[in-house]
């Protein structure tokens, strides 16, 4: 049962303001040795190593490279006018525009705060001058930018495959399907909002200089050909069996590059901002990473699995309960923990049993996607309210931010319930693509 007490220590120190990565160290340092004495040591040095040498996560910091590239490529700008061109006149026209770019943009660069920073910059000032209501604009904004979590490429994804012991590949496919649902829900709510309540976004009344529809054409295929050309370069190549995702993703390094170039925005000084900010992130991953693969190991060496599988032999949920369980888990970890923190303390612990009970891994893992998709949202961490808050105005305000968010809240919560329902959503498109099971 001291396995049990690892939790209550590491939310401790959590909540005490100790960064995650030093938080899951040292519970793991102090535990390990309590239980194993020295020999903790050899754990440990075989948890680093196998954290160093997992050539799968060499995806990561080019993935982050190819967001940080395309934040200066120009490629948001000419998306911005391109969609709005064709939804301005909807209702709430400029927010359903913003969850499109945001969606493309998304399957652009895979990384969420890049997404959300170049689409608020532009989509913000439109939907003010237009009198949008700040609730719908924060909660656009906020919901789309964080389409990258559940929209491939994804770094989530390249962390949670090693951790979940599931292909890249087939998590890369497996997201497209309810990607594009939770995305759909998005555009249907906004519509139907603005339709029942106009002042919440008004339409856009037409321009004069409103230009014919062979020109609206011309410069949608303009603006849309690079990014297509770097999703057929990332995912594509991963959809067709062409290139591992690893590779893959230096695709889209280099895609990234040569959109700079194309757009006129390269220089060394932005390649080297570039590269101090994937240094960065990807430092703070894989030290997260690290982290938890030595809580996990000592957790589970311990005997913590022993005992959660005695509590929850005890409890007698069934299979359905226990996953309903695990996914609230997640859900109210979500309130207080950042994906990466949730992926490497939680998957690990709930994939034996998820497996013993029957269930797909794929699916289960798109399940938690989804989950991981409100910690986003959900207050008091909520890193897209904190990405807001940082380019918003000043009369947009916290808590027309919070206000903002809660449908979009509601509407991931249908997306599980549809995932849940119809595991094909996730699993029928890596059967045909990639011969998943």
């Amino acid at each position: 049962m001291d396995a049990l007490l690892m939790f209550p220590a590491l939310f401790a120190l959590i909540f005490l303001g100790f960064p995650v990565a030093f938080s899951l160290m040292c519970v793991a340092f102090v535990f390990g040795l309590m239980t194993f004495d020295m020999a903790a040591f050899f754990q440990f040095t075989q948890k680093v190593e196998d954290v160093a040498t997992n050539f799968v996560l060499a995806a990561v910091p080019l993935f982050v490279f190819m967001g940080a590239m395309l934040e200066r490529s120009g490629i948001a700008e000419s998306l911005f006018d391109a969609v709005h061109l064709w939804t301005r006149r909807l209702p709430g026209g400029l927010a359903v525009g913003t969850v499109v770019m945001c969606i493309i943009f998304a399957a652009s660069t895979g990384v969420i705060g890049a997404t959300e920073t170049v689409v608020g910059l532009l989509a913000i000032p439109a939907m003010m001058r237009y009198r949008y209501k700040h609730s719908l604009i924060s909660g656009t904004i906020c919901a789309g930018g964080s389409l990258g979590t559940i929209i491939p490429p994804s770094v989530v994804v390249v962390v949670l495959g090693p951790i979940a012991d599931v292909s890249i590949g087939d998590l890369m496919v497996g997201m497209i399907f309810p990607g594009l649902i939770l995305s759909g829900l998005y555009i249907v709510y906004i519509l139907v909002l603005c339709l029942l309540d106009p002042e919440a976004g008004p339409r856009v009344p037409p321009a004069d200089d409103e230009p014919p529809l062979l020109t609206k054409i011309v410069i949608t295929v303009k603006a849309l050909v690079p990014p297509i050309c770097m999703i057929v370069a990332v995912l594509g190549s991963i959809m067709f069996g062409v290139a591992a995702p690893t590779e893959a993703a230096a695709l889209g390094a280099l895609g990234a590059i040569a959109l700079s170039l194309l757009y006129g925005r390269f220089s060394l000084a932005s390649f080297g901002e570039a590269l101090v900010k994937t240094l960065t992130v990807t430092s703070m991953i894989m030290l997260i990473l690290l982290g938890g693969s030595l809580f996990t190991g000592v957790f589970a060496a311990s005997g913590g699995m022993a005992v959660m599988r005695d509590l929850l032999d005890a409890v007698n949920l069934g299979p359905w309960g226990m996953l309903l369980l695990f996914l609230a888990i997640v859900f109210l970890a979500g309130f207080f923990l950042e994906w990466i923190s949730i992926l490497l303390i939680f998957v690990p612990l709930f994939m034996p049993f998820v497996l013993a009970a029957g269930f797909d891994p794929l699916w289960f893992c798109m399940l938690i996607l989804v989950m991981i998709q409100t910690s986003y949202l959900t207050p008091p961490m909520a890193p897209a309210i904190f990405y807001l808050r940082g380019i918003a105005p000043p009369e947009m305000t916290l808590p027309q931010m919070y206000r903002g968010v809660l449908p979009f809240i509601a509407l991931q919560v249908v997306a599980l319930g549809v995932v849940m329902a119809f595991p094909e959503t996730a699993t029928w498109l890596p059967d045909q693509l990639l011969g998943f099971n």
